[in-house]
């Protein structure tokens, strides 16, 4: 996606180049012609074009960083619940479109992940991203504003541009209520009301595009301005809890499937240890007993159960129960339509 006839040619070009490498050995440098025995057998694969991908890219996708994320589902731990409604909301409009034209309804245009820090948000972005075959645009928060008059709506602006030239793309933003707080909160409230201003304009024009969906993520919803929370901008609003007991489970089989175990580790008794424990949690133990290991033998090929109980004495849980009360609270009241405020953006 995004590319341009040139930029089709010079893809040709590198997997032909790619293709002659591969004959290089056969053919002799110093003789003017080839054999017209290995010019025979010469073609161009399909793993040519999908190594010359790797080398070639598309006009819409420089500038702006996009890319094209490999992070299947099976690569983030539980979270069924909100894997379906990730497809739902993304996957199935980007790949089946003539469902929802059949059933004379429109997609949504964003959503909104919201929940504990560490719960995988980020992950499930770029999943969705890979099994829509989408391209992949990833913004945080904070690094939009600038300093000078103007610039930050002009990169809101630029990378919608670039989303529609790479359609279908996703574009995630990351730390949004740092992007879009409530107004009259304080801080620099004209950069802000401008960039809010400009992020509704693009995001109501979606109307009118194909296959560009917005996606963000923030770990306080209280923060971000009504205005952008309104029906037809947010409509999918997904909360992304902390694991459960099954979801560490799974977290801890994708973690643990490149390191060797020892026989005395049995990840299903250390998900059910890891209480409150979040995804990145559980990771960082992972690291940490593999730290271990190394620490007490530089030789070590097995991380053992004391490498665990050690990591798991280093590393503390930062979800807390008062945490997950105050986050169904938040869900229970964004549940609940509100009358609309009346300052309209």
């Amino acid at each position: 996606h995004g590319y341009t006839g040139a930029d089709l040619e010079a893809l040709c070009r590198e997997a032909a180049m790619k293709a002659l490498r591969r004959y290089l050995p056969q053919i002799d440098l110093e003789d003017k012609r080839i054999p017209h025995e290995v010019l025979d057998k010469m073609e161009v694969t399909n793993q040519d074009i999908l190594d010359a991908f790797r080398e070639v890219t598309p006009t819409a996708m420089r500038e702006v960083y996009i890319e094209a994320p490999n992070v299947p589902w099976s690569a983030v731990g539980g979270l069924e619940g909100v894997k379906q409604s990730l497809k739902e909301a993304v996957e199935w409009p980007l790949k089946n479109p003539e469902m929802f034209k059949r059933l004379g309804i429109t997609p949504p245009k964003g959503i909104l992940l919201y929940g504990p820090p560490g719960c995988g948000k980020t992950l499930l972005a770029r999943a969705v991203a890979t099994e829509s075959e989408a391209n992949f645009i990833s913004i945080r928060g904070p690094e939009v504003f600038s300093k000078w008059v103007g610039e930050s709506e002009k990169a809101i602006r630029e990378i919608f541009r670039k989303a529609r030239m790479a359609a279908p793309s996703i574009i995630f933003f990351d730390e949004f209520d740092a992007l879009v707080p409530s107004r009259g909160a304080g801080g620099d409230s004209r950069v802000t009301e401008r960039v809010i201003s400009q992020l509704l304009t693009e995001i109501d024009g979606l109307l009118t595009l194909q296959n560009v969906l917005v996606i963000a993520a923030t770990n306080r919803p209280d923060l971000i301005d009504p205005a952008v929370l309104r029906p037809g901008r947010f409509d999918r609003r997904v909360y992304v809890p902390a694991p459960t007991e099954e979801a560490r489970l799974k977290i801890l089989e994708v973690k643990t499937k490149d390191v060797p175990l020892d026989d005395s580790v049995s990840i299903t008794d250390l998900a059910s240890r890891m209480v409150d424990y979040s995804g990145a949690d559980i990771e960082s133990v992972v690291r940490e007993a593999a730290i271990h290991a190394l620490r007490r033998d530089t030789e070590s090929s097995v991380v053992t159960l004391e490498d665990f109980e050690d990591a798991l004495a280093d590393t503390f849980p930062s979800i807390t129960p008062d945490m997950e009360r105050w986050y169904a609270d938040i869900t229970k009241t964004m549940s609940v339509r509100e009358k609309p405020p009346m300052a309209i953006a």
